[in-house]
């Protein structure tokens, strides 16, 4: 049990103005007092989710403490649920327990829960998840395989210097707070291969090998966003801030490229470094985030594809919504087109 003063706690719980709030507080305080840290905790966890907006800034060391106690507990909670599990891992070894090792750590609070929320159209019913297994791609293989013949046709298209990039972040007008850094910016610069579903026919002349290996790519036909294919060049000490995609139908491909030390990539709850030549899947309505913190630009290939889990009825009339959208308003809103 961690140290307490027992009078500055209760003095600061009597400020509170009387509510179901300051009631969570006190009988997590009595909790204390009579020496069960366990009801305590449970007790502040429940009050932490219900703090009053109007709460004093004089709470903040009341907050703090109730912090502490819940975070104290999950820790001694993980540890009592590592041991108990012990013998079903061990019998279970084989066994892939991803999603039971995650549900302990949400339970326990050391990783967070994040769920799609496209800017443009969520469909619903399909599985959240943030990086796919990539035994649902099995045409990713050939991809990988053309790994060195792609660095080497992008390598030459960068030989031109950086006007041959576009930004990728162009907003007319005043962007959102987050992409007034790099809009218009070829900081994040991309080449586009297919670009809002039309072919970048002078583009793909260039980068030969390319085009042949995306001809195993089962795109997503998506009028005025997909299919896409992008080299997307991160700049070095750049930062690409936490934003969502615009449709979880699609879910996004990357193959890395080129890719010095320093550089991450977060989707939700789940970060993971980019390999050369190491593809992967994840849905980019779930919030995330890339940074190259090195002196050297990065480099990847990025495609989208369809959802596995949706039908090809579904597949069909997510394309048709698309279009009506489209015309609709005479062209895609910005919200539904990507970063703005």
């Amino acid at each position: 049990m961690l140290a307490v003063d027992e009078r500055r706690i209760a003095a600061l719980i009597a400020a509170i103005d009387p509510g179901a709030f300051r009631s969570l507080l006190e009988l997590a305080h009595r909790h204390e007092q009579a020496g069960e840290p366990r009801a305590a905790a449970a007790t502040y966890r429940t009050a932490l989710q219900s703090i009053p907006r109007m709460l004093s800034p004089a709470a903040r060391p009341l907050l703090e403490h109730a912090k502490a106690q819940v975070d104290a507990n999950d820790d001694a909670l993980k540890a009592y649920l590592a041991e108990r599990l012990a013998g079903l891992r061990k019998r279970h070894g084989n066994a892939r327990l991803d999603r039971a090792d995650k549900a302990v750590d949400i339970l326990t609070r050391k990783r967070r829960v994040f769920r799609p929320q496209p800017s443009f159209m969520y469909v619903p019913e399909l599985p959240a998840i943030e990086f796919y297994d990539r035994a649902a791609f099995p045409w990713l293989d050939a991809l990988e395989a053309a790994t060195a013949d792609i660095r080497a046709e992008l390598v030459q298209v960068l030989a031109d210097g950086p006007a041959v990039l576009e930004p990728y972040v162009s907003v007319d007008g005043i962007p959102q707070e987050r992409w007034r850094e790099l809009n218009n910016s070829r900081r994040w610069g991309v080449f586009y291969l297919w670009k809002a579903g039309e072919a970048v026919a002078e583009n793909l002349a260039r980068c030969p090998k390319t085009a042949q290996a995306l001809e195993g790519w089962p795109q997503c036909r998506l009028e005025g966003t997909g299919p896409t294919a992008v080299f997307s060049i991160l700049d070095a000490k750049t930062r690409i801030p936490p934003h969502v995609g615009v449709n979880n139908a699609r879910l996004i491909v990357h193959l890395p490229l080129i890719v010095p030390p320093g550089c991450g990539f977060r989707v939700g709850a789940e970060t993971r470094q980019w390999r050369p030549g190491e593809a992967f899947v994840f849905d980019d309505t779930i919030e995330h985030e890339a940074w190259n913190d090195s002196d050297q630009p990065r480099a990847v290939l990025i495609l989208d594809v369809w959802n596995p889990a949706l039908s090809e009825p579904e597949r069909e009339m997510i394309t048709a919504l698309t279009a009506g959208v489209g015309d609709f308003y005479g062209e895609l809103p910005a919200y539904a087109r990507g970063a703005a």
